[in-house]
């Protein structure tokens, strides 16, 4: 989930780059680029799995 969030916001970031489009001082390039990294950070670290993990274990008969 976390990926795919990060692949989004890469791709607005860089149609942004391109176009030279700006949307305000604080949702801007630099700052679209850092949620992604930290989304791929968050994917790599296992966030979208911790709650399975941690639920309910069903027993193997």
């Amino acid at each position: 989930m976390f990926a795919v969030i990060a692949v989004m916001l890469f791709a607005v970031a860089l149609l942004m780059d391109l176009f030279g489009a700006s949307a305000g001082p604080v949702f801007d390039v630099p700052t679209l680029t850092l949620a992604g990294f930290l989304c791929v950070a968050l994917h790599l670290a296992g966030a979208g799995t911790w709650h399975t993990r941690w639920g309910s274990r069903r027993r193997r008969r």
